[in-house]
């Protein structure tokens, strides 16, 4: 059951899901692009499933049944916004584009159009900073009303640490834009440089005085991927800008270090998000001793996945700061 949503509330104090994709095949004259592949074909063919959409969503009209399905989960959940994300094709390093690579497209404006018309979503855009109008880009987003920006370093071959980087990463610091960055391990969306998972790679950022929140905690996705939580952990312990958010915690690796997240010094950096619509289970955090059998069969049994993430998450320890922290850190947010 979602939460009672009748409580005024201020700005700072709103339940916000951090970490949302949308998705489009450009039926609706989007510029979306989705690919698919021998193996990841099926995976985007659950992952519809699990969301409550048809498989021949993907080849029909996805563009329109997409956020109509999120916009129902949403208003149908103790959430009170969602930051939908952007996702920007792949570069290389002198800013031509990288024909043939990256698994989705999502422009900028599709995402800041849909914040325009529904006030339940946040827009986090995404651009890539080696392009020749990355800071016009920058902020042309700024003015329509950006909240984050989102990168997948090691997806869309962005070494944070270049120093020809230092310009866009000032301008996003001036204006108070955080960095919701890739790290850890990634399955979904095609991989081209690997060792940008690794959250070191990302210190430049964070020099300039970038807020920046490490997704999925620098965690493994798959069995053999590193393990770069603890670097995390030490980079937290040098940048007080630097945040992680839980989302994909509820697949089978990613929550592995959940008790170490929910520790005194490193709780305090933690922000919610989903990554819906990445499957959302929780047998994992059964399994683990996280939630006990009545909670897991009780949530198990709700199907609005961003409702079973968010109190999956507070059954799993998570305290209440961490689903209203990110108002802190997002532009434009009244504190």
């Amino acid at each position: 059951m979602a939460e009672s949503k009748g409580v005024v509330k201020g700005e700072a104090d709103k339940i916000i899901d951090m970490h949302v994709h949308v998705v489009g095949n450009g039926s609706g004259g989007t510029g979306c692009w989705i690919r698919s592949s021998f193996w990841r074909g099926p995976m985007q063919s659950f992952m519809c499933r699990h969301i409550g959409l048809s498989v021949k969503a993907l080849k029909g009209d996805l563009d329109r049944l997409f956020v109509e399905k999120l916009l129902e989960w949403v208003r149908d959940s103790s959430l009170d916004a969602a930051v939908i994300l952007a996702h920007e094709q792949v570069y290389h390093e002198d800013g031509a584009l990288m024909k043939g690579k990256g698994t989705t497209y999502v422009p900028n404006d599709f995402v800041l159009d849909l914040a325009d018309r529904h006030e339940e979503f946040l827009p986090a855009v995404s651009i890539h900073p080696a392009r020749k109008d990355a800071l016009e880009e920058l902020d042309r987003c700024l003015e329509r009303g950006a909240v984050m920006m989102k990168c997948l370093p090691n997806c869309q071959n962005i070494d944070c640490n270049d120093r020809r980087y230092t310009k866009f990463w000032e301008r996003m610091a001036e204006a108070g834009l955080p960095l919701l960055a890739h790290t850890g391990g990634e399955h979904t969306v095609q991989v081209v440089r690997a060792e940008f998972a690794n959250p070191e790679t990302m210190t430049l950022p964070l020099e300039c005085g970038v807020n920046l929140i490490a997704a999925h905690a620098a965690t493994k996705s798959g069995l053999f991927d590193p393990q770069y939580f603890p670097r995390l952990v030490r980079l937290m312990e040098r940048f007080e800008n630097l945040y992680f958010d839980n989302s994909a915690f509820n697949t089978p690796f990613r929550a592995s270090v959940l008790k170490a997240c929910l520790q005194p010094g490193v709780v305090e950096r933690a922000v919610h998000g989903s990554d819906y619509p990445v499957p959302i289970f929780g047998h994992w955090a059964w399994l683990r001793g996280s939630v006990d059998w009545k909670t897991f069969r009780e949530l198990e049994r709700n199907p609005n996945v961003l409702e079973r993430d968010y109190q999956l998450k507070r059954a799993m320890g998570f305290p209440a700061e961490s689903f209203t922290r990110i108002n802190q850190l997002l532009r434009g947010v009244k504190r």
